[in-house]
């Protein structure tokens, strides 16, 4: 590899904004705001406006949608049948 030329990869911590949980991963992300990790360290902090703790997707909170209305909609109007 051509030295100079990559961005640095360095451990990063990525706090979600909604449930304030925190995880500690490698990134290039530039951040200019630091925290101090479980371990004492200083690193940098990217903060992150939706992740695992906080989608509804992981959080089970998801919305189900009537997709079997929509269907038979679809073949009302455009007279598709099975």
């Amino acid at each position: 590899m051509k030295p100079g030329i990559h961005p640095e990869y360095r451990p990063v911590v990525f706090e979600d904004a909604t449930t304030g949980d925190a995880f500690l991963t490698r990134s290039t992300v530039v951040t200019s705001l630091t925290t101090t990790w479980t371990d004492g360290r200083t690193l940098p902090l990217v903060k992150v406006e939706v992740s695992s703790a906080s989608h509804p997707f992981w959080t089970g909170r998801a919305r189900v949608l009537d997709s079997e209305g929509r269907v038979e909609q679809f073949r009302r109007r455009y007279g598709t049948t099975r």
